[in-house]
């Protein structure tokens, strides 16, 4: 069976992982007979958004840990991804992209990707498997691929 890594960065469009993207990608890869195999970062968001105000919490959250709620528990930290253990990679999009696995928000172009999906997308990238980034994740791949 093929596996598929797919990469979240929390759970909700204006801080994490946008979750219609996420959770119709998990269905996709299922529908397609592929196991889905979940990372995120376990570190702190950039920040926390009251998704019903559009407000800033003081609050502090786990990449990791918001993710899970979109994968029912079943993920692991991205530092542990193998890219050969896997035949594809995919990334929703959602804000989260663009502060989370990034800071591309803050940065625009001059922005820093993510160490651990900069090493798993280069490896996939390597070895000649799909990749597929979606949404506002697409803004990270000429820093993750660009000088190759």
């Amino acid at each position: 069976m093929k596996r598929v890594g797919i990469v979240l960065s929390g759970c909700g469009v204006y801080d994490g992982a946008e979750i219609h993207e996420a959770v119709l990608t998990l269905l996709a890869v299922d529908r397609a007979g592929a196991q889905a195999v979940c990372f995120a970062p376990d570190k702190p968001q950039f920040h926390v958004v009251n998704h019903l105000t559009g407000e800033v919490t003081g609050e502090n959250r786990n990449i990791l840990v918001e993710s899970a709620r979109i994968t029912r528990g079943n993920i692991q930290p991205l530092s542990q991804a193998d890219a050969s253990q896997l035949d594809a990679l995919i990334v929703p999009g959602g804000f989260g992209a663009a502060k989370n696995l990034s800071d591309f928000a803050t940065e625009g172009a001059a922005c820093q990707v993510d160490e651990s999906l900069a090493l798993l997308t280069q490896e996939i990238y390597k070895q000649n498997k799909p990749i597929g980034f979606i949404c506002i994740a697409t803004a990270l791949l000429p820093k993750l691929l660009g000088s190759r």
